[in-house]
């Protein structure tokens, strides 16, 4: 079983910046992560990707675009998310996700996420 662990979430005020980190660890198994990304959900909406990382290359949605940076430690297995500007509409809880390629030879795959960092954007 692969498990990811977010932290770094909190209450930051308007412009304020954050970074969120996503560790990932197996038990028992060995495994090769092909992407990861990070969603929010704030209340009464819908979760949402926020960015995603796949050899290499990012994306992120429209919203946050030249003020969330993305990155990946492989070595280490962590993902972040490093938010600047922050603004209000940002806060949500923000949720680390993996696509993992498991066991021998990597055949088997599946879709891991973490169990939320909360993230306050407020005066």
């Amino acid at each position: 079983q692969v498990q990811l662990v977010e932290s770094g979430g909190g209450l930051v005020q308007p412009g304020g910046s954050l970074r969120l980190s996503c560790a990932a660890s197996g038990t028992g198994i060995i495994f090769s992560i092909n992407a990861m990304g990070w969603y929010r959900q704030a209340p009464g909406k819908q979760r949402e990707l926020v960015a995603v990382t796949r050899g290499g290359s990012t994306n992120y949605v429209d919203s946050v675009k030249g003020r969330f940076a993305i990155s990946r430690d492989n070595a280490k297995n962590t993902l972040y998310l490093q938010m600047n500007s922050l603004k209000p509409e940002d806060t949500a809880v923000y949720y680390c996700n993996a696509e993992v390629a498991w066991g021998l030879g990597y055949k088997n795959a599946l879709i891991t996420w973490g169990q939320g960092t909360l993230v306050t954007v407020s005066s």
